[in-house]
């Protein structure tokens, strides 16, 4: 048997580590390490990145194209995919097309996808789920840059006296970088960091001062931090004069509110102290560093907030230098290659977009292709009210589930039922938006593709191949350029492999360039096949003047405008589009937990990770709890004007009065009542078109039920009829939680159809009902191994999990433990780990009070070495400390 080590890249958030994979490809199977001359990582991982070479089964894969819900063949399939186009654009014109992609493609799949639809088919209709994460940075990159750049690298986590961490929970969201700061901060006894979020989350565990401010308050603080750096001459006039445009009018702007101390504060419902001290800070320290994410960008004044973070920056000349600038911190693994290609529908490739003639001539001339769209398409809330009411007939979506993931949910879900022609390609069969589509096309999944994707610090890196395709899964690009070639375009996609794709792109990237475009890859646009195959990862630009790459942009102080100064932007800080009101009294805030990933299709796989948040939760305040009168692990309905979901309550102090969180990740596949996308708000940027995801209007009540349960089975089950349900997997079970408003008439036969479909026989089942206290628990054993078991009860005290999952480990359950399986209580020796604080060494909350108690641990360095929890990608150290 031969083992090959390739190093890839992570399909996960910006980060964009690199991986160091030991591949055994004859049996499938791959191990997962950090690779430690990866610059984004240096061999760091999260649990999600750890845990990767357990998401590559096959089960659940799209192996073969289907049209209507039946196999056939490629042929088949691409010549529906290419006649429905052809005649929906026969009978309505270009702009009935469209594509949606995604950030999980890579940068050769984006740009065929980009360079048919924009240049060939000729309609703006290419956007991205890149548009609900990144572009109102992209937007606020332009306006004051000239161009979508982010100035700084990783590296400057280690210069950097002060960091400022706004509207980002790096430590959930993008660990290895919040660990690289976290050993910046203990290696620099200076550095200060301040977290700037209405939640205090686990990246308050680094803070030396939070600032939980009011929801949407962001531009308001800013604009009062460069009022206060202006007031005690703290800004770089010599830089402001020569380097700068707009100064006066945003001065302007300042004098027409009040930016005192005090007023800031009232205005943010922060402490004046608070205030001051983060002013003074800022003031005191010019290697301050700006990381800021969702809580900015997902916002109907995203660019703005954006570009009241940059004028701050740009009047102190603290921008692109060592140690100094802003950092926009990418959700996806390759949004920034998406944003090279064109990704979004105002844009084409090589940073050109449609709001220049010059650049869609250029482009067009590039491509020889003179039917090239001359305007922008649809974004994506537009483009899917569009599929809603019958302008686009026909829509590809790629690698995304919008039915889960975009705002407004239940309408996309409805848009795509309406829809003439919908086209899926994904490597995942069965996924809320796969299940409305007309052709299912089978992708590649991450092991096998082949190609490049960009991270958070503008780096390049490889993601190579580690497995053969499975079944018939092709490249996107490949799907692609075959129904390019059968619309009659095939002179212009004549691709056989990536690197003559990525030769194209790098090409574009200089044509007619001189300096005025800010991504150039040039340099790239005769790279062998060889040095494709062994390319190091690399930060753009990347011309014959910086082989070796662009660590950071702009402190020369030459900037892509057209007068080649930056342009600092007058904000007038805008409250959300809609507020609470007696209807709907509280703010919905959303976002990402730390061992899952967008809509779980992947990390759902990994039992690992699906053990410290197993199902859908809503986080609230004390005071809020007893207001709405919740109760910690109850059942809650949450409600907006668009939708309704079901989550357990986690009652909290880290939660600001008025505000819940729910997280994005439950689907429809896994969870009866779980999508956070049918409550969000529809409503977005006007300027960056980017929806708000971070302040939608709901209300919260008890959901009542009649009984709560939970089943763990080593079999799938097929459970539909409770009203709340969420499946897990487990590494040996399958674990459902359960709750209904009616208990099924016969508790005996219902619960032997659901474990036994019928056929089990009367010495392998076993049950116990107790109807005064209202429970009523079932087990099914097959030679003389769990099987499965089923507690249910009307009082909602239900036992442990954790030592009941241990017992499927097994191969054999004795009698003492079949007593103790139904009566709830654990047999003797049996140890209960409790909940999993370390999903990557699967330590549980109480092995960790344990140790602490045993051995006096004082650090959660010493529960690292006493247990290993927290010792890996370090995301639990919070909890760590918590219970210290």
């Amino acid at each position: 048997m031969r083992i090959k080590t390739i190093q890839t890249t992570c399909p996960y958030c910006g980060v964009g580590c690199g991986i160091s994979a030991k591949v055994d490809d004859a049996n499938r199977h791959i191990k997962i390490n950090g690779d430690s001359s990866h610059p984004a990582n240096f061999g760091r991982l999260c649990s999600k990145g750890s845990e990767l070479g357990e998401t590559i089964e096959l089960k659940g894969r799209l192996l073969e194209p289907k049209i209507y819900g039946r196999e056939t063949s490629w042929t088949e399939a691409l010549d529906l995919v290419a006649d429905s186009l052809k005649s929906v654009i026969a009978k309505h014109g270009v702009n009935a097309v469209a594509f949606y992609g995604s950030g999980q493609l890579l940068t050769e799949d984006y740009y065929v996808a980009n360079k048919l639809m924009k240049g060939f088919i000729g309609s703006g209709n290419m956007d991205t789920n890149s548009r609900l994460c990144m572009s109102s940075s992209v937007a606020g990159h332009k306006r004051a840059f000239g161009g979508d750049v982010v100035p700084n690298c990783y590296e400057d986590f280690e210069h950097a006296d002060l960091i400022l961490l706004i509207g980002s929970n790096a430590a959930w969201c993008h660990p290895v970088s919040f660990q690289r700061i976290r050993a910046a901060k203990e290696a620099n006894p200076n550095l200060k960091v301040v977290v700037i979020d209405p939640r205090k989350t686990a990246s308050c565990d680094i803070a030396d001062l939070h600032l939980p401010l009011a929801s949407g308050a962001d531009a308001i603080l800013f604009n009062g931090l460069f009022q206060f750096l202006h007031a005690h001459n703290k800004l770089d006039l010599n830089f402001i004069e020569n380097h700068t445009e707009g100064f006066e009018a945003v001065l302007d702007g300042l004098k027409l509110e009040n930016y005192s101390i005090e007023n800031i504060a009232n205005r943010c419902n922060l402490e004046s102290e608070d205030v001051q001290q983060f002013f003074n800070w800022f003031a005191q320290n010019e290697k301050t560093l700006s990381l800021y994410s969702q809580g900015i960008n997902q916002s109907t004044s995203g660019t703005d907030k954006v570009n009241a973070i940059l004028n701050c920056h740009l009047a102190t000349a603290r921008i692109g230098k060592i140690g100094c600038g802003v950092f926009s911190l990418t959700g996806q693994p390759n949004a920034m290659g998406g944003r090279e290609v064109g990704g979004l529908a105002h844009q084409f490739a090589a940073h050109t977009d449609f709001s220049n003639p010059d650049e869609i001539d250029l482009v067009s001339r590039f491509w020889n292709a003179p039917n090239i769209a001359q305007k922008g398409g649809f974004p994506a809330i537009e483009l899917f009210d569009a599929i809603h009411d019958g302008k686009v007939k026909a829509v590809w979506i790629m690698g995304t589930n919008p039915v889960v993931s975009l705002p407004n949910a239940d309408k996309v879900k409805e848009a795509l039922k309406r829809c003439e022609f919908v086209v899926v390609s994904d490597c995942i069969a069965q996924t809320d938006t796969t299940a409305l589509a007309h052709v299912l096309l089978p992708a590649q999944g991450w092991s096998e593709k082949d190609g490049t994707v960009t991270n958070s610090e503008r780096c390049i890196s490889r993601q190579r191949a580690l497995l053969p395709a499975a079944g018939s899964a092709k490249p996107d690009w490949w799907i692609l350029t075959q129904v390019a070639r059968r619309l009659g375009f095939g002179q212009a996609f004549h691709y056989q492999s990536p690197v003559e794709i990525f030769r194209e792109h790098a090409a574009l990237s200089g044509f007619e360039n001189k300096g005025k475009r800010a991504f150039n890859i040039s340099a790239l646009a005769e790279i062998s096949a060889k040095d494709y195959d062994n390319f190091q990862p690399t930060q753009w630009g990347i011309t014959k003047d910086s082989p070796n790459g662009t660590a950071r942009f702009f402190a020369d102080g030459k900037f892509f405008t057209k007068s080649g100064k930056a342009q600092l932007i007058p904000i007038t800080p805008r409250l959300p589009v809609n507020l609470p009101d007696e209807n709907y009294p509280l703010i919905l805030n959303t976002g990402r937990i730390r061992d899952q990933w967008h809509t779980m299709t992947r990390t759902a796989i990994a039992a690992k990770l699906n053990q410290h948040k197993p199902e859908p939760f809503v986080e609230i305040h004390s005071e809020d709890a007893k207001r709405f009168e919740l109760e910690t692990n109850q059942l809650a309905k949450i409600e907006s004007r668009w939708g309704l979901m079901l989550a357990r309550v986690q009652i909290t102090n880290a939660q600001t009065p008025g505000n819940i969180f729910v997280p994005m990740h439950w689907t429809a596949q896994q969870s009866s009542a779980g999508r956070m996308g049918a409550l969000v708000n529809p409503v977005f940027d006007p300027i960056s078109k980017q929806p708000e995801s971070k302040h939608t209007p709901v209300k919260i009540s008890p959901f009542k039920t009649a009984w709560q349960g939970f089943v763990l089975s080593r079999r799938e089950l097929v459970i539909s009829e409770p009203e709340y349900w969420v499946k897990n997997k487990g590494e040996y079970f399958y674990r459902y939680e359960l709750a209904g408003n009616q208990s099924p008439e016969n508790l005996a036969d219902w619960a032997r159809q659901m474990l036994c479909a019928n056929e089990c026989i009367a010495p392998q089942w076993q049950e116990y009902s107790d109807v005064a206290q209202g429970n009523y628990r079932a087990a099914r054993f097959a030679d003389g191994r769990l099987e499965s078991v089923l507690f249910m009860t009307t009082t909602g005290e239900l036992p442990s999990r954790n030592w009941l999952m241990s017992l499927f480990t097994q191969t054999e359950i004795t009698k003492t433990e079949q007593l103790a399986l139904l009566t709830g209580e654990l047999s003797k020796g049996v140890e209960d780990v409790g909940t999993i604080v370390c999903a990557c060494f699967n330590v549980g909350e109480k092995t960790i009070q344990q140790a602490i108690e045993k051995h006096s641990l004082k650090t959660h360095q010493e529960v690292g070495q006493c247990l290993k929890a927290g010792t890996n990608c370090g995301s639990c150290v919070p909890e760590i400390k918590a219970l210290l």
